[in-house]
């Protein structure tokens, strides 16, 4: 046994990665510092199976996951199975038809193989939004897990309690199967809200704020760092008064450093950044609207940059030098944050890139597709981890 242990610590684990994306799954995964190798990743998305390759050097397998036989899954010898399935049929916004929805069908196939398999995983880490949870395609999920001899921890959990002033709260599930086991088994076939299991708190102590949904996430934002640590826009004028009273806390020109060109944006123009005023009367009262020194900024989707209800955070770059002081929208000059910010609010390293060929509206949905690594990061840490 302790050989097999030995081995097992010495040896990277094998991993699939499925939706794979712009790659947050694998940033996460490096990100905690697991000993893991990704053996093979699925996307049916060109774009974004071009922004994988171009950071990491390896192309996804582009087809209909769908396509996939057990004995397919077998001959890769995974150990894990990551996936990040469609969202759509479970967003507030859409029809919330569940399984019905054909979008859901490729992740209830990848459901099905594992009986079928003869060397299933070991783990499962499943990513989704919010309302996931109350869908008949959890339920079905769950059931087969059980039937396979997993047990789940699942989670609801937002950057904002990772100390990122980025409210996206996600549904999270992560299974292993017997004989593998949790460090806090305490916690086993139960939906949490809080991180306290992947923080190494005392289990018993925390059990009551684990279980508790997140109402509000105002008690996390205190420790949560400023928008401004996530901006590419540099203030070279210090915070420049200006005449109206007001002053300038994030100026129009930018400072490129070198080998920026592929970072997430377009440095051509910082004009194309800002919001025309023209959308500014029209929907101005829609806008959430945030300052460099807020610690929260709302999630931003795939069609931020498109549209502006609902979308994502507007950042003011000009504000009141006091809180009593009122301003119109137009004095704010409000701009959408930069494909490179939004990267950073997803925690997405420094050095990711987009190929060049990448527009700005494609780098957004992408983005929008995406995860958040500091989110995800314990929480593979948590699932890779054996009880010691």
């Amino acid at each position: 046994m302790e050989e097999s242990s030995c081995k097992r610590q010495c040896e990277p684990w094998r991993v699939l990665e499925f939706y794979s994306g712009i790659g947050g799954m694998r940033y996460s995964i490096m990100k905690a510092g697991v000993n893991a190798m990704i053996v093979e990743a699925f996307d049916i998305n060109d774009l974004a199976n071009d922004v994988y390759e171009y950071n990491f050097g390896h192309r996804p397998c582009q087809g209909n996951i769908q396509t996939l036989s057990a004995a397919d899954l077998d001959s890769y010898c995974a150990q894990a199975w990551l996936l990040s399935p469609p969202c759509q049929p479970y967003t507030r916004q859409g029809l919330q038809k569940g399984s019905a929805d054909a979008r859901a069908s490729s992740f209830l196939k990848i459901l099905e193989l594992i009986p079928k398999s003869s060397q299933p995983p070991l783990m499962i880490f499943v990513e989704n939004v919010v309302g996931f949870e109350t869908s008949d395609t959890h339920s079905i999920m769950i059931e087969m897990l059980a039937k396979a001899a997993f047990v789940t921890q699942e989670f609801i959990l937002s950057p904002l309690q990772f100390g990122v002033p980025y409210s996206r709260p996600r549904y999270f599930c992560l299974a292993k199967r017997n004989p593998s086991s949790f460090q806090c088994p305490l916690f086993n076939n139960q939906l949490l809200w809080a991180p306290g299991p992947l923080l190494d708190n005392d289990a018993n102590n925390m059990v009551n704020e684990c279980k508790q949904p997140q109402e509000s996430y105002d008690q996390w934002l205190p420790a949560c760092e400023p928008l401004e640590n996530f901006l590419e826009f540099k203030n070279h004028t210090n915070q420049v008064e200006m005449s109206s009273s007001f002053k300038l806390t994030t100026i129009v020109s930018i400072e490129v450093s070198e080998g920026d060109e592929g970072n997430g944006s377009d440095f051509t123009s910082a004009s194309q950044y800002f919001v025309p005023l023209s959308l500014i009367k029209r929907w101005g009262a829609a806008m959430d609207i945030v300052y460099p020194d807020s610690k929260r900024c709302c999630c931003f989707t795939k069609s931020y940059y498109r549209y502006v209800k609902g979308t994502g955070s507007l950042l003011a770059t000009v504000q009141p030098k006091t809180e009593s002081e009122a301003s119109s929208l137009e004095e704010r000059h409000l701009r959408y944050f930069t494909p490179r910010e939004v990267a950073n609010l997803h925690s997405f390293p420094k050095d990711f890139r987009f190929p060049p060929r990448i527009s700005i509206r494609q780098r957004y949905a992408l983005l929008g597709n995406s995860l958040s690594v500091a989110v995800v990061a314990p929480l593979l840490g948590y699932l890779f981890t054996e009880p010691s």
